[in-house]
Order: structure tokens, then C-alpha cells, then sequence
């Protein structure tokens, strides 16, 4: 028998291209794990090639590796045929391991099946040299070559199904492994060659016409190399666009999760907005419906709010919201749930055992709210007030729900706050009534349907007219003439008092101006200011504003504010005053001694006039206790060099009585009604003959 031998360097490279080719194997099972549709039979295929060729360029190396006492050659033919069954054995093996499952029984059908194919395409190309006379082999080699082919091939399938997907470590788990495999495909290779008896007077019949062995070691390195290693780039960065795409499927799920957590939750306050609160009241209704029981709708409007935004901002309006949402929400139950459904309004949907447990519940919302807020070491205190809606029996719908909680709300409102109401059918007429009321008003400003009326003032002693009042009217289109009382509430809760403030100190200045260049230089023209219009950052400007437009002196303007007003944040109502007095405005306290009178801070205040309350005035001549307080209104305000003003004289008594007390004006309808100012003039002369009759006479 000949003696052969192999070159050290061939058989080095071989083994190398074992373990690349295993390593490549590996990598592209992942790719085929996480392609999907018609992507995963494009990456079997690329893959069956990339492996074929590889597995079969290490074979094809060992066989150059082989060195015999004369030349060597290799069929053409028979050689693509091993290079074929190399590709079609890689596929398999591919498509295997790609399944969701690999149970025992199928590893080891595929392992004897890959392992044939491997066999087969080691022995082919052992006969692709035609040997004459032909290779004998040594059964027992021959079988233990079999024997690993079949075992590197199980062990191949399990290690590539177990590494084919993406986890922490797995290049370098696919290192190791590749290494394993590579070593055994090799042992399997070369226990192959040691089974191949060669006799003596062998000769190889490939050599005249076959492929040389001559440089074309070097074409099938460089070849197969190439193969490989495009199709391990490909899989490299085909894993980093996937990654790049995952973190972007990533990021753009957050967005999505971020975009739906935005479209349905208040930006402020994070808590559920009216759109999230409409689904869970469908689900309570529907959860009601099925299992029984019943839930509450309590509709929360915070009272005072609108005065803290305008008086201190919106930023710290935003906090205090923030704040009143936090305090809620922590004493909700996990099946609960707090909205905030727009402005200063939340809604709080609780599931309830009876409809009685409302009560209690609605109670401790009102008492929660009530105690005060610490915001941006402001100490602010507001009230709520609660409309409760009950399921089943107040709705059959989330908005019909809504609207009735709502309409019990302001029910709640018009008991004076700070106190709760169930709902009850007659509220809804009242509510309607409300919100097409509201609606006329928001057009009242814009059809020109608001005019003032002009109460005069006179000189408490000489009986001569010092001014007027300017009052509000609305000339309704249906319900006729309409007194503040019935809307200016309305107004001051929506916001709308502000404009209409706007247009009354407006028009009271025209009015003014000219009556001030028919030559009343010494007239003054008092106009109301509400607490939201005070608290409003614009007031100084619109005041400025409106004397510059009308070319008024400012003191001509006198500007009536309640004693409540001013004394419900005495630091800011002084900077304000302050503006307006350095500016030349009259000032003037209006309803004095109906609220809680601080006299440290009315002597700072920059006040010029205090107006005694109607209510005082009223009971004069039959209660001493009035004119006791009359009496010591008048005597503060003169110690504070203040202009007494008394509002609501009806009876020649009242008058004689303020007169001798020292007030300085008088007001009432005694003197003169509200009359539009084309009727004011000769109002005027009417009344004055009323004051001073004995003057008349004479």
C-alpha cells in the first residue's frame, strides 16, 4: 500500500474554514430566526450556498492537503456533484433548525440525514480523483467517519437551534460553538481519509484531463473565502440594521404609547381628560348592567379659582390645579377614577355599594378641597362645589350623565357653594336656561344690547349734584330689561366680566367726557369693579386706556370696590390701588362694613371715598344698632380724612339724619333712579328740588 501524506499548512487552513463556516451557519440562523415572510426562504438559500461552500471548500482543501507518490486530479463533474450535495445538505440543515419546535425524534432524523449528505459529499469527491484501481477503505474507519459525520451533524443542529436567537453573549457562545463544529467536521474529514487504502501501482485517472491541483488551492481559498465571508458581512449587517430597526420599532412605540397617553390624559395635571372618563363610564355602565350595583358622576367645580388665576397669575393658578388633582387623587380607590375635563373643573366616576354611599363620599370632596393650599408659599384657600349624578337612574348615556352631574353642580352653586347636590330632573330646565342665557350674553357685547343708567349723587349739605353712578342694564331681546343680579354671576364665572368691564368703564368715560365739556368739571362718574376684575392683570392699562381715549381727567373717575375685594389679599389689592391712585383715580370702598374691616389696612390703603352699605341705611330711623354703626363709619372715615358716601336713601329722615352726621354725598332713590343718560338731566333738576325743598321755597 502506498504511503501518504498531508501538508501542514492546507490542513491548518482546512480547519479554519471549518470553524468559518460553522461560525457563518450559526450567525445566518439567527437572521432566518427573525426574517419574516418570503425573507426567511431568500436567507435559507443565500445561507445553504454560503455553508455548501464552505463545508465543502474545507473538504476540498483536505483533499489538496494530500500528498501520494504521483499527480493528483479531480473530475470536473463529479466535483460540482459533491459541491451540490454540499449546498443541499446546509439547506436542510438551515430550514431544520429555522422550525418553531425541534423535538428529539426530528434533531435525530435530521442529524442522520445531514450526516449522510455529509458523508456523500466527502466520498464523492474522494472518487472525483477515478482511482485506478479504486480506493479501498478500512470498514472500521469508514464507519466511525459515518458515525461522527452523523454526530458532528446532531450536534451542529442543536447548538445552531439553541443559538439562533439574539440574547446577551450569543456572538461569543457562537464563537465557541463554532470552534466545537468546526473540530468535529474536520475529524469527520480526515478519520475519511484515513480509511482511503491507496495500492501500489495506483494511479489517479482525473490527473491527464481533471482539475489540477496546481494554483488551484489558491482559487478555492480565495473563492470560498470570499463566499464566506460576504455572507457573514451580509448577516453582520443585516443583525445591525435589524437592531437599528428594532430600536427604532422601540422609540416609536414609546411615541405611540407617549402620543396615546397625551390624547387621553390632561397635560397639567396627568390625570384621565374628558375623552379617557367617557370610555370608563361606558365600561361602569356597562359593568352595571351585567353584575348590577350602581356608580356616582360627581361633577367638582372649584369656587374662588378664577380671582387666585387673575390675582396671582396663571403659573400659580396652574400649580394650585396641580395641587387640588394630587390631594384627590390620594383619596381615590384603585377602581376609581379622577378627570380633569377642562379649566377648574374634575369629575370623579366611584363605583358604589348603595346610592347612599354618594353622601358620605361627595362630603369628603368638599371638606378635602376646603382646607387650605400651600402653593409657591402662597396660603390659598378655595371651596368646591359637587353635582352627583347616580347610575342607573340620572342617564342612560356618559354625556347625559355629564350633563346632569353638571346641572346639579350649579344648583350646588346657586345654594351658595362650597356644599354638594344630587341631581334631580328639574335641574335641567334650569340648566338650559342657564347656557342660552350664557350664549345671549357672550352676543350682548357684540349686538350693542348692554347700555348704562346714571344714578346722580348730591352734596349732602348743599343739595347740588357732585355725579353719578354708571349701572349696568341689559336690554334683553325676549326677556326685556335685565338688573345686574341676573347675570352678572354668570359673567364673573365664565370670564366674560372682563370685557364686559372693559365696556362699561368705556362707556362711563365717553359719558363723562361729555358731560365734562359742557362744563360738569366738578362732577365725578363712579363705576363698579368686581372682584375678577379687580384681581385682573389688565385692569391698570384698561383704566389708562380709557381715560386717554376720552381725553378725561383721572379724577373724574371714581372706581367703587368692595370692602371684601379689598381685604381678601391686602398686599396685592395695595399695589393696585396704589397704581391706580398714583395715576389720579378716585377710589372709593364700597359696601364699608359689610365685610371683615381691618383698620390697619384701611389707613394704608390709598382710598379717597368710603361708602356706607344700603343695608345700614335701610333701618336707620327704627334701629339703634345701625345708627350706632353709621355713626362710627362716618366718625372713621373723617379721622382718615375719607369723603362719606351714603348709598340707599329713601326718606327724607335718612337724608336729614346723614346730612347732620357729616356725610359728604347721598345717593338713593329718594334723590334719584337709575335713568339712561338722556333722561339724566333733567332727573337731576326733579331731585334736587327733593333735597333741598326748603331752599326751593325760598
Amino acid at each position: 500500500m502506498l504511503i501518504s501524506s498531508y501538508s501542514p499548512a492546507l490542513v491548518a487552513i482546512s480547519l479554519c474554514f471549518a470553524i468559518l463556516a460553522s461560525y457563518t451557519a450559526l450567525d445566518l440562523t439567527g437572521r432566518i430566526a427573525t426574517a419574516k415572510g418570503r425573507t426567511v426562504y431568500l436567507w435559507i438559500a443565500g445561507g445553504a450556498l454560503a455553508m455548501g461552500v464552505g463545508v465543502w471548500s474545507m473538504h476540498f482543501i483536505g483533499m489538496l492537503a494530500l500528498r501520494l507518490p504521483f499527480a493528483l486530479g479531480f473530475d470536473a463533474g463529479i466535483t460540482a456533484l459533491s459541491l451540490l450535495i454540499a449546498v443541499l445538505s446546509s439547506g436542510f440543515a438551515l430550514w431544520l433548525v429555522s422550525q418553531p419546535r425541534l423535538p428529539v425524534w426530528q434533531l435525530a432524523f435530521g442529524a442522520l440525514i445531514m450526516g449522510a449528505g455529509i458523508s456523500c459529499m466527502h466520498y464523492t469527491g474522494m472518487a472525483a480523483m477515478r482511482m485506478t484501481p479504486g480506493i479501498d477503505y478500512d470498514p472500521a474507519l469508514f464507519g466511525a467517519s459515518l458515525l461522527i459525520a452523523v454526530a458532528a451533524s446532531g450536534a451542529a443542529l442543536w447548538i445552531a437551534f439553541n443559538l439562533r436567537r439574539n440574547t446577551p453573549y450569543v456572538r461569543l457562545a457562537r464563537g465557541g460553538a463554532a470552534m466545537v463544529m468546526g473540530v468535529a467536521i474536520v475529524g469527520m474529514h480526515y478519520t475519511g481519509m484515513a480509511a482511503a487504502r491507496f495500492a501500489d501501482d495506483s494511479f489517479c485517472g482525473a490527473a491527464l484531463n481533471g482539475l489540477s491541483g496546481r494554483g488551484l488551492d489558491n482559487l478555492v481559498l480565495v473563492t470560498s473565502l470570499a463566499v464566506l465571508i460576504i455572507a457573514l458581512l451580509t448577516s453582520l449587517l443585516d443583525a445591525r440594521l435589524q437592531a437599528r430597526t428594532a430600536a427604532l420599532a422601540h422609540s416609536l412605540t414609546l411615541a405611540n404609547q407617549e402620543l396615546t397617553h397625551l390624547a387621553l390624559h390632561d397635560m397639567l395635571t396627568g390625570l384621565p381628560n374628558r375623552t379617557l372618563l367617557v370610555d370608563r363610564i361606558t365600561q361602569a355602565m356597562q359593568a352595571v348592567r351585567e353584575q348590577g350595583g350602581c356608580f356616582a358622576l360627581m361633577f367638582i367645580d372649584l369656587d374662588g379659582f378664577k380671582p387666585v388665576n387673575d390675582a396671582f397669575g396663571h403659573h400659580l393658578g396652574d400649580l394650585l390645579l396641580r395641587e387640588v388633582g394630587q390631594r384627590l387623587r390620594e383619596d381615590l380607590r384603585s377602581q376609581d377614577t379622577l378627570a380633569r375635563i377642562g379649566g377648574d373643573e374634575f369629575v370623579l366616576l366611584v363605583q358604589l355599594t348603595q346610592p347612599q354611599d354618594a353622601l358620605g363620599l361627595a362630603e369628603r370632596q368638599v371638606v378635602l378641597i376646603n382646607h387650605a393650599f400651600q402653593v409657591a408659599e402662597h396660603d390659598l384657600k378655595i371651596s368646591a362645589s359637587v353635582g352627583i349624578a347616580l347610575f342607573p337612574g340620572n342617564g342612560s348615556t356618559p354625556q347625559e350623565l355629564l350633563m346632569n352631574a353638571d346641572a346639579a353642580m350649579y344648583h350646588a352653586k346657586g345654594l351658595g357653594k362650597n356644599g354638594y347636590s344630587f341631581f334631580e330632573a328639574s335641574m335641567n330646565t334650569n340648566a338650559r336656561k342657564q347656557l342660552q342665557l350664557l350664549q345671549d350674553l357672550r352676543n350682548a357685547l357684540e349686538l350693542d344690547q348692554l347700555q348704562l343708567y346714571y344714578q346722580p349723587k348730591f352734596d349732602a349739605v348743599s343739595g347740588m349734584p357732585v355725579g353719578a353712578e354708571a349701572l349696568l342694564r341689559w336690554e334683553h331681546p325676549q326677556q326685556g330689561l335685565l338688573l345686574p343680579a341676573s347675570f352678572i354671576e354668570l359673567a364673573e364665572k365664565t370670564g366674560l366680566i372682563i370685557p364686559i368691564g372693559d365696556w362699561v368703564l368705556n362707556e362711563a368715560c365717553r359719558q363723562m367726557s361729555a358731560w365734562y365739556a359742557e362744563g360738569y368739571e366738578d362732577w365725578r362718574i363712579a363705576v363698579n369693579l368686581s372682584a375678577l376684575q379687580f384681581g385682573h392683570a389688565g385692569l391698570v392699562k384698561s383704566v389708562a386706556a380709557a381715560l386717554a381715549r376720552h381725553r378725561l381727567p383721572a379724577n373724574s373717575l371714581t372706581l367703587e370696590i368692595t370692602e371684601t375685594t379689598a381685604m381678601s389679599d391686602a398686599d396685592a389689592s395695595m399695589t393696585v390701588l396704589q397704581q391706580l391712585s398714583q395715576m389720579g383715580v378716585d377710589l372709593s370702598i364700597d359696601d364699608f362694613g359689610t365685610g371683615y374691616s381691618s383698620l390697619m389696612y384701611l389707613k394704608r390703603l390709598p382710598a379717597n371715598e368710603l361708602k356706607i352699605d344700603r343695608g345700614f341705611v335701610r333701618d336707620l330711623e327704627h334701629d339703634s344698632d345701625d345708627a350706632a354703626i353709621v355713626s362710627a363709619i362716618v366718625a372713621l372715615g373723617q379721622a382718615l380724612g375719607l369723603r362719606i358716601v351714603a348709598e340707599g336713601v329713601e326718606t327724607d329722615a335718612q337724608q336729614h339724619f346723614l346730612t347732620r352726621l357729616g356725610c359728604n354725598a347721598l345717593q338713593g332713590y329718594l334723590l334719584g333712579h337709575p335713568l339712561p343718560a338722556t333722561d339724566f338731566m333733567a332727573d337731576f333738576q326733579r331731585a334736587q328740588a327733593l333735597v333741598m325743598p326748603d331752599k326751593c321755597r325760598a
